[in-house]
């Protein structure tokens, strides 16, 4: 979901780290038109392909048109076999699929990923290995999920590089392909070759993979969304960038807690130094060296954060909104968050997404 508005300080007004969270509800005028480069993706899928490894990967790349990047990511679904259709995975869920592998047009796409699973037999269709060739030729990058990179190993063009392999295959490919680096890592860049070992690591290599066309801010904005449920606890509005971070002081964490436990009734600046025991110009050196913005200014765009989230997924009016993020009035509360969002509060909840 995108709302459109004016663009403040290049398009995104938050300047913490909680810019990665909110990335998705700002406008930053990126679309169709000048300096916009589109990357084509083909997901071959075999008979009892994962699943959860397919659909990890599938989500990087709509999410990271979600967040607005120069580079519109397009994919399209492919059956192994000669006929099109549908695939069964290794959940016996069946997808539907765009066309066949007879009919894959190899020098339309940028890269081609082939679907491994647990129970996926290492035999190449036919076709195959010639459509890999070919893909290899006209300069497609070529992965493999799970154990899908055997195929780019038979066809004979995994020869000198490294791959990411499931573990229980491992010892397989490297007697079969001695010229194929096999790694202990859970998944593998190696120029224009592209892997990971089992469901959980796709989603990690497809950011890798992302990160080569995609700016830092960016990527930080996909992985708010995906990956904010890997730590056991879930703090609601902080940011993962905080959350995983265990090298903050103590003061500093103390300080964000109070933060967050304190929206509806923002402490002073003074009061939070002096809760978590240091001077005022202490915690503004903290904030400034560790989150790159003032205490101030992250309470600001924490309280946003959180009318934001409640303009979503509650049907509260706007003066109750504004008083549950400690604000004294609408009036001040629809202006910070116009300059934060472009968009006032009102036509950001009118422009939501209507339930079904």
């Amino acid at each position: 979901m995108m709302i459109a508005g004016k663009n403040m300080n290049n398009g995104f007004g938050f300047s913490s780290p909680l810019a990665s969270k909110n990335r998705p509800f700002v406008d930053l005028e990126v679309g169709e038109g000048v300096g916009v480069e589109k990357r084509r993706f083909a997901f071959i899928l075999f008979e009892n392909f994962s699943l959860m490894a397919f659909t990890g990967a599938l989500d990087a790349l709509v999410t990271a048109n979600l967040v607005r990047s120069n580079i519109i990511y397009e994919f399209s679904v492919v059956s192994a076999a000669d006929v099109g259709g549908k695939v069964v995975s290794d959940l016996g869920i069946e997808v539907a699929v765009d066309y066949s592998l007879e009919d894959l047009e190899e020098d339309t796409f940028d890269y081609l990923i082939l679907c491994g699973g647990y129970r996926l037999e290492m035999c190449s269709p036919p076709r195959l290995r010639a459509k890999l060739k070919t893909a290899d030729h006209v300069g497609c990058v070529l992965g493999g999920l799970w154990n899908g990179s055997y195929f780019i190993a038979e066809a004979g063009l995994l020869e000198g590089y490294e791959c990411a392999f499931h573990p229980d295959g491992r010892a397989m490919m490297s007697e079969e392909f001695p010229g194929v680096k096999i790694s202990q890592q859970s998944y593998v860049v190696d120029r224009d070759r592209v892997s990971c070992a089992g469901a959980n690591s796709s989603l990690d290599m497809m950011l890798s993979i992302l990160s080569r066309d995609c700016d830092g801010a960016c990527i930080s904005a996909i992985e708010e969304v995906l990956s904010c449920d890997k730590k056991s606890d879930v703090i609601d509005i902080s940011a993962i960038s905080i959350d995983r971070n265990n090298l903050l002081p103590k003061s500093l964490k103390s300080a964000l807690e109070l933060m967050r436990n304190n929206i509806d009734e923002p402490l002073s600046v003074e009061e939070l130094a002096d809760c978590v025991g240091i001077s005022r110009r202490q915690l503004e050196r903290l904030f400034g060296s560790h989150l790159d913005t003032s205490p101030s200014r992250y309470y600001l765009e924490l309280r946003l954060t959180q009318a934001r989230q409640l303009l979503q997924h509650t049907n509260k009016t706007l003066a109750d909104i504004a008083v549950a993020t400690g604000f004294v009035n609408i009036s001040h509360f629809r202006r910070c968050f116009s300059q934060l969002f472009g968009v006032s509060p009102g036509r950001f909840r009118k422009n939501l997404p209507q339930s079904p």
